[in-house]
């Protein structure tokens, strides 16, 4: 037995839940990602896990390399250790996290990558068990290297980070993945901003802490700004023509501007419009991202259950919405959208500084299977309720709305 199994085997006594959660802040490596492959694949309920499939080796050909999107989703660093652990020293702060603060920030840990007994007795005011855990590759979206003395030496994080969450079926923040759902517990701007890197950037750190949970400004680090967005789902999108707030293209377009301007992934993202040239040499981003798009394509909204809402208050709101409130018009089709349209900030009644630091200066309309399940909504998350997004277009478009018509429209968003 290693140095390191050892250890592991002692956390786990002492209880490895914390360390998982105090993870969180880290990110994967491409040989950490493999090992998490394996670890991980009876954890995964996605048609993609019946096989173990390298994200970085193509199995058979050398020359052609075939990526698993879901192994790319939750596993991939694309070398963004470069940024968390060169840029932001993270390794170190992880190595010293408590795990309940981890748990207080957002990270989520998966319960399928850690023995039940552990989790059950599990001490989480123990930020020694924290390498353990990460050498399970059991934290959501965070991935490691951790030598034989437990001393945590590279990490990075995957795209799962912001864009997955867990069922909370252990306790909360600790359960069964749930890809594709966002992280509205997550205070990614907190974690970031506690990097030592920040020491002497003091008003950058103060904008990265005003953020708060579930919000991300993707922009910030490009144009001096701080106007953070919620973290959208990165479900039911495959009937979406444009998968974004303010529809810049599919979704590979800003799977490539996240993984490389954000994650800080080695890969290549050009725009000259955004001003943005950022080239490498090999590009460990774009050849994943058609695999990466086609897993997130796969991702289902969750159904809605029957007991949360009135059926005959859904039908007369159906009715509503396809008729007198003209709903229809803006949230059309299947998808409930009337994308590729784009429509202006004033026509919408929605402030219009996020869609002006991007491409189109236009927002999309939102697609609304599975809406009732990831509240607030609006782009920056102006409207706490359903029940606000209702009133906000009664005024908008005065549509004179009684208050049984509210309910009846909410019933049926909720039935969605």
């Amino acid at each position: 037995m290693s140095i390191l199994d050892a250890r592991i085997t002692t956390l786990f006594a002492a209880g490895l839940l914390p360390l998982l959660l105090s993870a969180a802040c880290n990110g994967p490596t491409g040989d950490d990602k493999d090992a998490a492959d394996t670890d991980t694949a009876d954890a995964d309920t996605d048609t993609d896990t019946d096989t173990d499939t390298d994200t970085d080796t193509d199995t058979d050909t050398d020359t052609d390399p075939v990526y698993d999107g879901q192994e790319v989703f939750r596993f991939d660093t694309f070398g963004d250790e470069v940024f968390w652990t060169d840029t932001l020293h993270m390794n170190e702060l992880v190595q010293t996290l408590s795990p309940n603060a981890a748990l207080g920030v957002g990270l989520k840990v998966d319960a399928a990558a850690v023995p039940a007994e552990v989790l059950a007795g599990a001490d989480l005011d123990d930020p020694a068990t924290t390498a353990a855990l990460l050498s399970l590759n059991a934290v959501v979206g965070v991935m490691a290297e951790v030598d034989e003395s437990g001393t945590i030496t590279r990490l990075g994080v995957t795209c799962a980070l912001c864009h997955s969450t867990v069922d909370d079926s252990v306790m909360a923040g600790v359960g069964q993945r749930l890809d594709g759902y966002p992280n509205r517990t997550l205070d990614a701007g907190l974690i970031i901003s506690l990097s030592s890197y920040f020491d002497d950037k003091l008003e950058a750190r103060t904008q990265l802490q005003s953020w708060g949970p579930g919000f991300y400004d993707p922009y910030w680090n490009h144009d001096g700004l701080s106007a953070p967005v919620l973290l959208p789902p990165a479900y039911g999108l495959a009937d979406v023509a444009l998968e974004t707030y303010t529809g810049e293209g599919v979704v590979s377009y800003w799977n490539a501007y996240v993984a490389v301007t954000q994650m800080g992934g080695q890969g290549t993202f050009v725009s000259e419009e955004l001003g943005i040239d950022i080239r490498h040499d090999p590009d460990l981003v774009t050849p994943k991202l058609p695999a990466l798009r086609d897993y997130q394509l796969s991702l289902m909204p969750p159904v809605a259950d029957p007991a949360s809402y009135d059926a005959d208050a859904a039908a007369r709101g159906a009715d509503l919405f396809a008729g007198r409130a003209g709903c229809v018009g803006c949230h059309a089709g299947t998808s409930f959208t009337d994308a590729p349209t784009l429509h202006s900030a004033e026509e919408v009644g929605q402030e219009p500084l996020y869609a002006t630091r991007g491409t189109t200066g236009l927002y999309r309309s939102t697609p609304l299977r599975g809406v009732s399940d990831h509240p607030p909504y609006f782009h920056d998350g102006s409207a706490a309720t359903l029940e606000a997004v209702v009133a906000h277009y009664d005024t908008q478009f005065a549509l004179g709305l009684s208050e049984a018509d509210t309910a009846d429209l909410v019933a049926y968003l909720t039935s969605l």
